[in-house]
């Protein structure tokens, strides 16, 4: 019984406890953390600590080592400061030697704000220290107040400009102070001790020293020089680092520019043109002194002007040159060359006969002589002594038109004169194709073309010198160590009528002047000269007169022009008495001595 029982039946199990009956199928088994092995991670931990201690010892090396040069080099230019020593620009100089344009040299004072609070530190006897002692002291030196003088020096900043283009004597007082951080570079100042004798010839300069105008520019290349320059090391605070490196390439000064010019003479053609201007009411005026001889200006003269040591006093039409800048019609002054040509042809003789009555028809236009006259029976001597439009047309028609404008350019019209100045302008000569209608007649009497002073100047100074032109210049040369003066050439020049030509218009234009009665006439001197009036485009009259003396055996060729005329006045009038004087002047300025030989006289009528 009690075997069957135990096999037959189930194990009895306690409600709620054994084990939990298994779900059907496979089962999941999920991994068990681990517990990681110190080894390992400390293992781990030296490696990571290897790896940066070698890139930082490999930057290290690379640092102190292999890129020590290129960091050092960084370094010292950070540091390395460098100054320009400015050139001093060449001196203008006259024929004589005399100064007319000079670069002094004069000083920037600055001041390194940080280092003006160390002045009188360590003093154990000031009672005021730093920026208030400094201030104290610099003040009288700068001629300021001590609390602008304050005001300037303090601050942080490394460089500060307190006063520019100081003299010598003020930068030597403000070093000798020695204040820490003041500090002084050398500039230069360009000045003109003659003021605006010549201002028109010598131009001027910018603030800057960048030459603007007249000779200054024409020659900048020989007058600036070149620039030398000092470099050195400083510190946090700006000073001078002692042991570092400095260096310094000199300035190399510019050279001495000599000019045609004589100062005297200059000054003298500037104030008699000043008095004929006012005196007839021009707007403007010029005067030439030319040697016909050699090409040399002697005077080129201008009113109004200006003084190149304040240029923007003058009003910007006055700071140049007229007499190669501005273009008229050269009126009866161009009679001369129709006449020399005529005479080289020789097609007339100063004794060929005209009859000349006041107005005349040439192929239907009409030309007339300045004012009403009976007809009159002139030689080619009275054509030209009387200035007549109608008698010179004549003379005109006896030569082909192509072959008078061949003569007005071998007179060097028509072209700039190559004078070494900017600003010059050409003038016009049309060519002959372009002679249409009245033109044919007016250039045989100038009008129909353009010239300036100077190429005027220039062509009548053919005759004064045997038929030959010569190239105006107003430079003599580079002026050399030794004091001798280099020529920068000899000037071009070109015959244009053979001597005897020359001579017979000579004789013929002292005709014109009669002496003592003549506005232009000279005490003791034969004048040779002819006037000249033209109207130019905006009604205004042009006058002039030109002329040489001794008429016999000249030397020196001079023209006064006058400008904006506002009625006509004739150039003996206008400009005669002023040429007068300045030819006297000239002469005695030149040392040219009366010839004692009276002109040829040569008769007017027939």
């Amino acid at each position: 019984m009690a075997s069957s029982r135990r096999s037959g039946s189930a194990r009895p199990t306690r409600s709620g406890g054994g084990r939990r009956p298994q779900p059907a199928g496979p089962q999941l088994r999920l991994p068990q953390a681990r517990v990681g092995n110190p080894a390992t991670r400390h293992r781990l931990l030296i490696t990571l600590i290897m790896v940066a201690v070698l890139a930082l010892s490999g930057r290290l090396i690379w640092v102190q080592g292999l890129d020590a040069s290129a960091r050092a080099e960084e370094a010292i230019a950070q540091r390395t400061v460098s100054r320009t020593i400015p050139a001093l620009r060449g001196e203008i100089l006259d024929r004589n030697g005399t100064v007319l344009a000079s670069s002094v040299k004069r000083y920037d004072i600055w001041v390194n704000q940080r280092q003006v609070v160390e002045h009188l530190k360590n003093s154990e006897t000031a009672e005021v220290k730093g920026v208030a002692a400094a201030a104290k002291e610099l003040a009288p030196v700068l001629g300021w107040s001590e609390s602008e003088t304050a005001e300037k020096l303090t601050g942080e900043r490394g460089f500060v400009y307190l006063l520019k283009n100081v003299e010598p004597e003020v930068r030597d007082a403000a070093i000798a102070l020695k204040i820490p951080g003041i500090g002084a570079d050398p500039v230069a100042d360009r000045i003109y001790p003659a003021g605006s004798v010549g201002g028109n010839i010598l131009g001027f300069v910018g603030a800057d020293g960048t030459a603007l105008a007249g000779t200054e520019l024409s020659f900048d290349e020989q007058l600036r020089g070149v620039d030398g320059k000092t470099t050195y090391e400083r510190g946090s605070g700006g000073q001078i680092i002692p042991t570092g490196s400095q260096e310094t390439t000199p300035a190399v000064d510019g050279s001495d520019v000599v000019l045609t010019i004589d100062r005297d003479l200059q000054w003298k053609a500037q104030q008699i043109v000043a008095g004929a201007v006012e005196q007839h009411g021009a707007t403007g005026g010029s005067a030439v002194v030319y040697n016909a001889r050699t090409g040399e200006v002697l005077s080129l003269a201008e009113h109004p002007t200006y003084d190149p040591n304040d240029p923007g006093a003058a009003e910007e039409q006055d700071r140049g040159n007229r007499s190669i800048s501005n273009v008229f019609e050269p009126g009866s002054t161009g009679k001369v060359f129709t006449m020399a040509a005529a005479i080289e042809e020789g097609t007339v003789t100063p004794a060929s006969q005209y009859e000349v009555p006041y107005e005349m028809y040439f192929d239907g236009h009409r030309i007339k002589d300045s004012r009403p006259h009976p007809d009159q029976k002139l030689t080619l001597a009275g054509v030209l002594k009387n200035s007549s439009n109608v008698g010179t047309v004549q003379i005109s028609e006896t030569l082909d038109p192509q072959v008078r404008y061949d003569y007005l350019r071998a007179f060097g019209l028509g072209e700039k004169t190559g004078v070494q100045l900017p600003g010059e302008s050409a003038g016009t000569v049309h060519p002959v194709e372009d002679w249409n209608g009245r033109t044919r007649f007016t250039t045989s009497f100038g009008q129909g073309y353009s010239v300036n002073a100077l190429q005027m100047v220039s062509a009548v100074g053919t005759f004064a010198n045997d038929g030959v032109r010569v190239q105006p210049s107003l430079i003599a040369g580079i002026r050399q160590e030794d004091g001798t003066v280099r020529p920068l050439g000899e000037p071009a020049s070109t015959r244009v009528v053979s001597s005897e030509t020359a001579t017979t218009m000579r004789e013929l234009m002292d005709n014109a002047v009669e002496d003592g009665v003549s506005g232009a006439s000279v005490t003791g001197y034969a004048v040779a000269g002819k006037s000249g009036t033209a109207q130019v485009g905006d009604g205004t009259y042009t006058s002039s007169f030109i002329g040489f003396a001794p008429a016999d055996d000249p030397e020196i060729v001079i023209g006064v022009y006058l400008f904006g005329l506002n009625s006509f006045v004739s150039g003996s009038r206008a400009a005669g008495p002023a040429f007068s004087e300045l030819t006297t002047f000239a002469l005695q300025n030149q040392s040219i001595a009366p010839t004692g030989q009276p002109g040829r006289e040569l008769a007017d009528e027939w």
